[in-house]
């Protein structure tokens, strides 16, 4: 079973899907972090962020593992790491590339396939999982999603103003919601959920009665399904 959410950078998507997964019993899938892991690899490898074969080729060969809220590429715990703002600033051209797109959906797909997830992202309940059983779209007012990445970069030792957040986090916007493939939109059935001016804990049970009603209602039609067979 899946559960998606989508939505900008910033909503607090990452924070509330983790707590959201531990009170359903679900696995969290971090699918940011997979680009961002290409992009690090990318980068540190200084490979040219316009050769799409050659990022194609990392995000088909690399070595990406979770364990908890950390990500591993091969041996490298690299949680930090992806989360610079270098990191950040450069990760647009590899959510443009059509090819590393294609692969990460294809890995996102198959870990889901494992058993019940909750997966978050820009695209999972439109392209990498059009038939989850939830969907949400998490928002928040741009100052709001700039606060909580500011005080994000503070946590690593990153001082950044306010208003640098709020241009970067505009930039991101514009980029997402104008890729090429992917793209950052709401699916016509997702449940849009507002993050402004509510604690961590009020969003998460607004998620929770809003996922179990969902599961109910696909269980009940499950069951109406197999009854008029076996009938």
């Amino acid at each position: 079973m899946i559960i998606a959410i989508d939505g900008p950078a910033g909503a607090g998507k990452s924070t509330v899907t983790r707590r959201l997964a531990e009170r359903l019993g679900f696995q969290f899938l971090d699918t940011g972090a997979m680009y961002r892991a290409v992009t690090f690899v990318a980068l540190r490898d200084e490979v040219e962020l316009n050769d799409e074969e050659a990022l194609a080729n990392i995000a088909q060969n690399i070595e990406l593992r979770f364990e908890g809220d950390n990500v591993f590429i091969g041996g490298e715990d690299v949680t930090l790491a992806i989360r610079k703002p270098e990191v950040t600033r450069k990760i647009k051209s590899i959510a443009d590339a059509v090819e590393v797109r294609r692969h990460l959906v294809a890995l996102q797909q198959k870990i889901a396939a494992t058993g019940d997830f909750i997966s978050e992202g820009r695209d999972q309940g439109t392209v990498a999982f059009p038939d989850a059983t939830c969907k949400i779209y998490l928002t928040a007012s741009t100052r709001f999603r700039a606060v909580r990445r500011a005080l994000q970069l503070e946590q690593q030792g990153v001082t950044a103003g306010l208003e640098e957040v709020i241009a970067e986090i505009n930039a991101r916007d514009y980029n997402d919601e104008n890729r090429k493939v992917g793209r950052l939109l709401k699916a016509d059935d997702a449940v849009e959920v507002n993050t402004d001016n509510k604690t961590i804990n009020d969003v998460v049970d607004e998620l929770e009665q809003i996922a179990k009603e969902k599961i109910a209602d696909s269980e009940s039609s499950q069951n109406r399904s197999r009854s008029s067979k076996v009938v």
